[in-house]
């Protein structure tokens, strides 16, 4: 799944892009706005891979916009869609993705998107991309002890260190389907490779240690019988 981003001044271009893009099984539309500003806004607050921009907006450019992403390392690709020729050697400066002049086809507009594809099928598997607001991590899957969620911080212990991100528990969770992880309560999601036993905590729940460590997590009764279910039977 590729998270987009969408700004244009024009009405009828977002709106074209909107519609282009909204039926695409693979790609998920996360902000669709007119105003830059805000754009800037919802870059910083939001997890995406791609931002499809226009160029020259009122107040704060759509170059302006890639510049920023490029200066605090977000790992965001950037596509520029423009009536405008005479910008595109700036904008490889800017290390864009695809620069696409209006008026677009539906055709080229995805065969740009499909570069980021290619892009994110090459990276290794046994990667989790983490990001922060300033750097991003390559964390080897397999050191994960377990990621917790603590109001609007979510930490990934590892064998080695621990890292913090904004990124949610579902965006993580997505990102190690297929593997040996289970979203065993709200506030956790834990690599059954590291555990060592569940002690009973709640009526309706357990905590859950690991080996290596003295830190616990939780898993709730229903998730412990569907991880028995999938694993242990």
């Amino acid at each position: 799944m590729i998270k987009i981003g969408l700004v244009d001044d024009q009405k009828y271009d977002l709106e074209k892009l909107n519609i282009t893009l909204e039926n695409e099984s693979h790609l998920k539309i996360v902000f669709s706005t007119n105003n830059a500003e805000e754009a800037y806004k919802l870059i910083k607050e939001n997890n995406i891979d791609l931002l499809i921009t226009d160029i020259e907006m009122p107040d704060l450019s759509g170059y302006e916009l890639a510049d920023f992403i490029r200066s605090y390392g977000l790992g965001i690709k950037v596509i520029f869609v423009t009536a405008q020729s005479g910008y595109a050697v700036h904008a490889f400066e800017l290390d864009v993705l695809d620069y696409i002049m209006k008026p677009f086809s539906k055709e080229r507009l995805l065969r740009g998107i499909n570069r980021l594809q290619q892009k994110k099928d090459k990276v290794d598997k046994t990667k989790l991309i983490l990001k922060n607001k300033s750097e991003i991590f390559l964390i080897d899957k397999k050191n994960i002890v377990y990621i917790e969620r603590t109001n609007r911080t979510t930490t990934i212990f590892t064998k080695e260190e621990n890292y913090s991100t904004y990124q949610t528990l579902n965006e993580l969770e997505e990102e190690l389907s297929g593997s040996h992880f289970i979203r065993a309560h709200r506030g956790f999601i834990i690599n059954i490779h590291y555990v060592k036993n569940f002690s009973l905590y709640t009526k309706n729940s357990y905590t859950v240690s690991f080996q290596g460590t003295k830190n616990t997590a939780i898993i709730t009764k229903a998730n412990l019988d569907k991880l028995q279910d999938r694993f242990y039977n």
